[in-house]
């Protein structure tokens, strides 16, 4: 899962990739897109397993956060993004605008400059779409072919969306009816999220400021507060110094811990476990997954092979101890392809071959 810090320029971004990688950016060039960290996401299942089974390795589920270079208006229209930061951005999954609230000698418009990164998106997704139907149109031969002009009608239909000022992600139906436009990864079809970046002494204040921005974000747009400036700190000091600090300045929980939490929402994920004296991991998929695309997510071979998932649930795991006792319960399942994958499964995967 790769999100991409976005914002313009002067808002905090690779302050805030600092604070989410503990990584000291200021040893580094002051401007450096493309940097990438990893993140393991805490689960005290996973922890537990891991003292059950003992096993070599323990492999977390995982989040990649992507610092990006400033968007600035008008990128798209004259087609001045950075081509590499471009596809980057489209192969992300999700997108962490970041949005300045305070003083550094520019006007502060948290929800202008929402609305100016957001146009960006809409106009870069014009441009593609209308790159692709001047292409389909030039495809004389091809007219017959009910499947181009299937795409041709989805994507007109996505641009007379796109020219009411709106982006993707607000029509309904995109993400059922849009399949075979995937390929094209639309900015503006992408989850996003928001943080508001204030100054040290604004933290305490900012609960009316945020219930302004809240009401002009759109509702599938979530947005939390953080000063990206002190959470950097908190990222680089030990463990006792980042608890005296979040206590002085009444910080409940590092924003580290509250991105993870609000992607994984955002996107939609839950997590499957694999158990074993080689392994204990936990692999991400979306909520809805079936069995055989949530063993596709561990090889391949597992999702064309495909014959069974053996099936316990972690509470019942740890309550009747372990794969024997629930067998002896009844809670021990074989389950097929179509068998929705439950947060917190512990699967078995049974492949030909």
């Amino acid at each position: 899962m790769l999100i991409s810090i976005i914002g313009n320029a002067g808002c905090g971004k690779t302050t805030l990739f600092q604070a989410l990688s503990g990584i000291d950016m200021s040893s580094q060039r002051a401007a450096n897109p493309g940097s990438i960290t990893t993140i393991d996401v805490p689960d005290e299942r996973l922890d537990a397993l891991t003292k059950i089974f003992r096993p070599k390795k323990t492999v977390y589920a995982r989040i990649e956060a992507a610092d990006t270079a400033a968007i600035r208006e008008g990128d798209a229209k004259n087609e001045t993004m950075n081509p590499k930061m471009l596809h980057q951005l489209r192969f992300s999954d999700a997108f962490l605008l970041v949005l300045r609230c305070f003083d550094n000698g520019y006007a502060v418009d948290p929800v202008g400059d929402y609305h100016a990164l957001n146009t960006e998106f809409i106009l870069a997704d014009m441009a593609q779409i209308e790159k692709r139907l001047e292409r389909i149109e030039n495809q004389n031969g091809k007219k017959d072919n009910p499947l181009l002009q299937q795409e041709k009608a989805l994507l007109e239909e996505c641009l007379s969306h796109l020219n009411t000022g709106k982006p993707l992600s607000t029509i309904p139906t995109i993400r059922e009816t849009g399949k075979m436009l995937r390929s094209f990864q639309f900015l503006s079809e992408k989850p996003m999220m928001v943080v508001i970046n204030h100054a040290e002494e604004g933290g305490r204040e900012m609960e009316g400021v945020m219930e302004a921005i809240r009401l002009a974000l759109p509702d599938n747009v979530p947005a939390v507060a953080a000063c990206a400036k002190l959470e950097a700190e908190l990222a680089l000091v030990t463990p006792d110094e980042r608890s005296g600090l979040m206590a002085e300045y009444a910080i409940a929980e590092t924003i580290r811990s509250r991105i993870i939490q609000l992607s994984s929402r955002t996107l939609g994920l839950i997590s499957f476990l694999t158990v074993g004296e080689d392994e204990c991991r936990a692999w991400p998929i979306q909520e809805g997954m079936n069995a055989q695309d949530a063993a596709g997510t561990i090889h391949t071979n597992f999702y064309d092979k495909f014959i069974r998932a053996e099936t316990v649930a972690y509470d019942a795991f740890i309550e009747h101890n372990g794969f024997a006792g629930c067998k002896k319960a009844g809670l021990w399942r074989l389950e097929g392809k179509t068998y929705i994958v439950r947060d917190g499964d512990i699967l078995t995967i049974r492949a030909g071959s």
